[in-house]
């Protein structure tokens, strides 16, 4: 095979899957340095020359992989950086915010939900990340165990590598999509104690202010919007999650849990008195 056809069959291979360990990227005009790149050195890529801050922050030890994430977000119009380490990761997000998070393996065996929790933390000092950063979780550590302890840290969405770039594309979009829509709401809920202020993005439980997160938020909202009817889990993934089409998925249960959490916590009445579960069916506020 020529040096150009081997080119060509190397480009499409990383293209179409995120994860892929033979996957290499030819030289292009971004600036990514596909392969031999050194730990810890910046690498971004920009649609133009004077373009603004990156919205996507893209943290992943292999530079391969990583500089195959930001490529393709490139093409397809966003702006994009790649972090190698959690420490690079940092730097990044104190000199611009990102608008999201995609979250690859690092180099420490639980490294990926440690910088996960970092940016979860409420009390975090090395960096103020923004409270409700979207994250994307892209792993090679996707046991069902691995999936769950994700969501309970706090990730958005999860993906098991190899992953399709096309559908980490498909994610992402739904993931910007609905924290821009929770961010635009226009709308005053009230059930008894609990109140949401759709304007302002805030939640108060008997005068108390609730720190939620994106989608847990956008849960309470769809719940609240008919306190006395049953979600089915599937109806609750397509409405808050975007979800097409509706696989066994622990995501509903998981956010579910910590809303409920949330909310128990911040009542003096016993555990349970919002978020219900109907068993074999969904939830319900009660």
């Amino acid at each position: 095979m020529s040096t150009h056809a081997a080119s060509v069959v190397k480009r499409r291979v990383a293209s179409r899957s995120v994860g892929t360990l033979n996957a290499r990227l030819a030289p292009s005009r971004s600036g990514v340095r596909p392969v031999g790149a050194r730990p810890g050195v910046r690498h971004s890529v920009h649609t133009g020359h004077d373009s603004p801050a990156a919205a996507i922050l893209v943290v992943e030890s292999d530079a391969v992989l990583g500089g195959a994430i930001v490529e393709q977000l490139v093409a397809d119009g966003y702006r994009a950086e790649l972090a190698r380490t959690a420490e690079h990761a940092r730097i990044l997000a104190a000199r611009r915010v990102p608008k999201l998070v995609i979250i690859g393996d690092l180099d420490t065996p639980h490294g990926t939900l440690e910088l996960l929790g970092e940016i979860r933390d409420a009390d975090r000092e090395l960096v103020d990340w923004a409270r409700e950063l979207p994250v994307i979780v892209v792993s090679s550590r996707a046991q069902q165990l691995d999936v769950l302890r994700a969501f309970e840290v706090g990730a958005d969405d999860f993906l098991a590598r190899p992953a399709r770039y096309l559908e980490l594309r498909a994610r992402l979009r739904a993931v910007l999509r609905r924290s821009e829509s929770v961010a635009g709401a226009e709308r005053l809920l009230q059930v008894g104690p609990l109140a949401i202020d759709g304007d302002a993005h805030a939640v108060s439980l008997d005068g108390q202010r609730l720190d939620l997160r994106p989608l847990e938020y956008e849960l309470l909202v769809q719940l609240a919007s008919a306190p006395d009817r049953v979600f089915s889990k599937e109806e609750l993934l397509r409405s808050v999650w975007g979800y097409q089409s509706c696989a066994a998925t622990r995501t509903v249960d998981s956010h579910a849990s910590r809303l409920r959490r949330k909310l128990d916590g911040a009542d003096a009445h016993p555990p349970g008195r919002w978020v219900i579960n109907v068993w074999g069916v969904g939830y319900r506020l009660k």
